[in-house]
């Protein structure tokens, strides 16, 4: 890529970070900065944190964002720099810039009408009116997107279930080769209800206990934000970080610490939904790019 394509995507870049904070202050959310290094941050087996000096760097920053909404914050946001050991790829950067918001009383279902308001406004402030144009192709932003069971999703493009999948711990290998390719192609696809066992920080759906409140936003085959209805009950958040740590032990990884301060101010967490988004990604998709490094200023190899 040439410098002046990079200082070009970089333009566009700035204008779509601008155009997330109006969003997010014009519909009367606090933007709030949080600690990158932490004691304690989420167990998860999927992921391995990035040690700094006897702490760990966040992988997001949802812990500290919930305990805010603890002490009464009511919506707030954030855009902040996250950390994934040995995350790299077309699509990956184990720097990476991330957005998450949190609505108090909010459900997942706000958050899909809330991402959808998102993407119409930055498309809008870029002068693109209702479409985006990736890889040759118009890519509808009228609303609703378009709405997908995990359920559906398995049962549309697969020979299997999700809970077959889940058995035999095959359900990312399926999704991310099987279904991803086909999401959002035409228009944003909001896949919803995942498997009970792959959100180990959702609410249970209230009338099908096997899923949870969890969906992910989809554009033209990309993963772009995994939101839920956050779990406020601090004894089974607990019980679920054990279970990830035994995961980790099973994969031959280090247990980590629970957050024993976030779990104790949970308890005071008020009713809540939260999303997390990668703005890396939403950048490639207003630059039409498909790589990832053509829209930071330094890829890691660069340094």
């Amino acid at each position: 890529m040439t410098g002046s394509a990079l200082l070009n995507n970089l333009t566009t870049r700035s204008l779509v970070i601008q155009l997330t904070r109006d969003f997010f202050i014009g519909n009367g959310y606090l933007e709030v900065e949080t600690p990158l290094r932490c004691p304690a941050i989420i167990p998860e087996a999927h992921i391995d944190p990035v040690a700094a000096e006897g702490q760990f760097l966040q992988a997001s920053p949802e812990l500290c964002m919930k305990r805010l909404l603890a002490m009464g914050a009511d919506k707030i946001f954030q855009i902040c720099k996250c950390f994934r050991k040995e995350e790299r790829g077309d699509r990956h950067l184990p720097e990476l810039t991330l957005l998450e918001w949190y609505g108090k009383g909010h459900t997942y279902l706000d958050l899909m009408v809330q991402c959808e308001g998102l993407f119409r406004h930055i498309a809008e402030g870029l002068g693109m009116g209702e479409a985006l144009r990736f890889q040759g192709k118009n890519i509808s932003l009228e609303t609703p997107f378009d709405r997908l069971t995990v359920a559906e999703a398995f049962d549309r493009y697969t020979d299997t279930t999700a809970e077959k999948a889940l058995s035999k711990d095959r359900f990312d290998e399926i999704l991310s080769f099987e279904i991803e390719p086909y999401l959002g192609t035409d228009r944003p696809c909001i896949l919803y209800d995942y498997p009970a066992p792959l959100a180990s920080l959702a609410k249970l759906h209230p009338e099908n206990g096997r899923v949870a409140q969890r969906f992910e936003l989809y554009v033209a085959g990309l993963e772009l934000a995994n939101g839920f209805t956050e779990l406020t009950d601090a004894g089974i958040q607990k019980e679920r970080f054990e279970k990830e740590n035994r995961l980790r032990s099973q994969r031959g990884q280090s247990r980590l610490p629970l957050p024993e301060k976030f779990l104790t101010d949970l308890k005071r967490m008020p009713d809540a939904a939260g999303i997390a988004l990668g703005m890396d990604r939403l950048v490639m998709l207003f630059c039409d790019t498909l790589s990832i490094d053509t829209v930071v200023a330094f890829p890691p190899e660069a340094l």
